[in-house]
C-alpha cells in the first residue's frame, strides 16, 4: 500500500483543562496557524472524543516542519500553554508526547 503524506496523533487532554484547551482551538491564534502554514503543514484537523483528541496533517516533510516550528516564538508560546494540559510528556526530545500512528489504509 502506497501511504498518504498524512501524519496523525492522538492525545488526551487533563478533564480539568478541556474547556480551555478546546477553547483556545475554537479561536486560534493567527499568528500560530501562519507559522504551521509556513513550516508547510496543511489540512489539519483535530477532532475530539471526550478528552481524546485526534490530529492528522498533511505534510510533504514532518522533520523540516517539527524544526521550523520549534523555533517559532509564536509555536513556542503556544505550546507553553497547551503543553500543560496534555496528560503525560510533552518533552520533544522524547518518543511522547507526539508519537505518529501508523497509516493502515488510504484511499486516494
Amino acid at each position: 500500500m502506497k501511504n498518504s503524506n498524512k501524519f496523525a496523533w492522538t492525545w488526551k487532554i487533563k478533564e480539568e483543562d478541556l474547556e480551555e484547551y478546546v477553547e483556545l482551538h475554537l479561536n486560534p491564534w493567527s499568528e500560530m496557524m501562519e507559522e504551521h502554514s509556513k513550516a508547510g503543514i496543511k489540512n489539519y484537523s483535530i477532532f475530539q472524543n471526550g478528552n481524546q483528541f485526534f490530529y492528522c496533517f498533511e505534510c510533504d516533510d514532518v522533520e523540516a516542519a517539527f524544526e521550523y516550528i520549534a523555533q517559532s516564538e509564536e509555536c513556542n508560546n503556544w505550546n507553553a500553554i497547551t503543553s500543560q494540559m496534555v496528560e503525560g510528556s510533552f518533552d520533544f526530545n522524547e518518543a511522547e508526547p507526539i508519537k505518529p500512528m501508523r497509516e493502515v489504509f488510504y484511499l486516494k
